[in-house]
């Protein structure tokens, strides 16, 4: 299974050279663009119908203006119970083309998500539209971490992340990526309130701030969902 989303990856990031583990995955989104994020494991043994999707598709959704990007294999899940082996991102125009794409594509491809139930055990995807220019880079050389998390009361949400956000930096972490306001398809629902990618020095680092900060204590939390990317 692990073989094939590598194999799902390596396809969809068809336009890179593969790096180097120490090497960064560099990103840039401008303002008004659509990011995706999909946490995905793929059914073993699929490989003609792998084909058959991306024949068909693909083409739509490159029409569509969808442009590949690099994505990460999840090596660790520390807490929650989504077990999807990859975390791919891709972009989009503007949210028109995005949408545009999902009113659209069962009307050219008719079998577009039973293509999908039979690739794919888990695709969970959110998809943000960009309020503002941003760049990021991800080391393969640093633990990196993406934490996604359900607040109990949205009132509650933003405090808790400014104090969460400054125990990490004081901790010697650094805040790579921070995204809310996302929007989730029918059927494709994985939408938390915030999501955050932080770098880590090592893993001695992130093991001694998660110990400190345990955030199976925070009771006003309604979810959390974090693994480990490279």
């Amino acid at each position: 299974m692990k073989r094939k989303s590598l194999l799902i990856l390596c396809f969809i990031l068809p336009y890179f050279p593969i790096q180097a583990q120490d090497q960064a995955k560099t990103f840039s989104f401008k303002k008004g663009e659509v990011m995706d994020l999909i946490y995905l494991s793929a059914q073993p043994e699929t490989d003609q119908l792998f084909d058959h999707y991306k024949k068909t598709a693909f083409p739509v959704a490159f029409e569509y203006s969808y442009q590949p990007q690099r994505g990460f294999a999840v090596k660790e899940l520390t807490l929650g119970m989504n077990v999807s082996t990859s975390l791919i991102v891709g972009k989009w125009g503007s949210k028109e083309k995005r949408e545009g794409f999902l009113d659209n594509i069962v009307k050219r491809v008719p079998d577009f998500h039973q293509q999908r139930r039979k690739l794919f055990e888990e695709f969970a995807l959110t998809w943000y539209v960009m309020p503002k220019d941003l760049d990021f880079s991800v080391k393969g050389s640093k633990l990196n971490v993406a934490t996604s998390f359900w607040q109990e009361d949205p009132t509650t949400l933003k405090p808790f992340v400014r104090k969460w956000k400054k125990e990490i930096e004081k901790a010697g972490g650094k805040i790579l990526l921070e995204l809310s306001e996302g929007y989730s398809p029918t059927g494709y629902y994985f939408n938390p309130d915030v999501f955050l990618l932080i770098e880590w020095q090592d893993r001695a680092a992130f093991d001694a701030f998660a110990k400190a900060h345990p955030l199976s204590t925070y009771e006003d939390l309604k979810h959390v969902h974090q693994v480990v990317i490279q």
